[in-house]
């Protein structure tokens, strides 16, 4: 039996390292862990900047409420266990004190039970994983301690797909940006810095992203 878990968590690190970007690392993840716990409802959430939260993926629009409403009420388990770096498990989360605004909005949406468990590196929370249950009481210790060494295992392939893909997007940001600099030049007779000044007094008279104010040059040939 041990030998088995042992195996499928070595498997599991094997095959997410081999995914090409956040989302399908995450999506495999949640492929193990439904498997494990013997539950069709799971969702990792990614940790960001200024302890913002963002749905990676879910397994179904239940999932994807719960979640919603979380991170649009600013409190739940999610928000638990990343700020208090443990597990948290609630019996039923249509009547748990602990987030009033969100346990009165779960009424609303067919799932009670809930496991939320940190996604985490030696140097940091990177999300959560959360495990829901239609059932009251579905969730104890021994799917804390289960779910938890699964986590662990993704985690790190987690935080490296993240990081790839923030290099990828720097990458692909910087060539958007030189070829709109390049389209300035041509049309204005600009230099290198000249150009760039513009797209980026631009970005910030409009309240738009570097980035996006270069796609849009590039796609349309003009600014605005």
């Amino acid at each position: 039996m041990k030998d088995g878990f042992a195996q499928d968590l070595a498997r599991m690190a094997q095959i997410l390292h081999e995914q090409p970007d956040v989302e399908q690392t995450a999506e495999r993840f949640l492929e193990f862990v439904l498997t494990a716990l013997a539950t069709n409802h799971a969702s990792v959430v990614l940790t960001q900047r200024a302890g913002r939260l963002e749905s990676a993926v879910s397994t179904d629009a239940l999932v994807e409420e719960a979640d919603r409403l979380q991170v649009e009420l600013g409190e739940g388990p999610t928000y638990d266990a990343v700020q208090e770096e443990r597990s948290v498990v609630s019996g039923n989360a249509a009547a748990d004190e602990r987030w009033p605004r969100w346990s009165a909005e779960m009424t609303e949406v067919a799932l009670r039970s809930v496991l939320s468990v940190r996604l985490r590196t030696p140097t940091r929370t990177v999300g959560v994983l959360n495990l829901f249950d239609p059932a009251t009481d579905r969730f104890g210790e021994s799917d804390d301690v289960t779910a938890q060494m699964y986590a662990d295992h993704a985690a790190v392939a987690v935080a490296n797909a993240r990081s790839e893909s923030s290099l990828w997007e720097a990458i692909d940001s910087r060539r958007l940006v030189g070829q709109a600099q390049g389209i300035l030049m041509e049309r204005f007779g600009l230099t290198d810095e000249q150009a760039f000044a513009v797209l980026r007094r631009y970005s910030q008279d409009n309240n738009v992203r570097l980035r996006e104010v270069a796609e849009r040059l590039i796609r349309t040939r003009k600014l605005s």
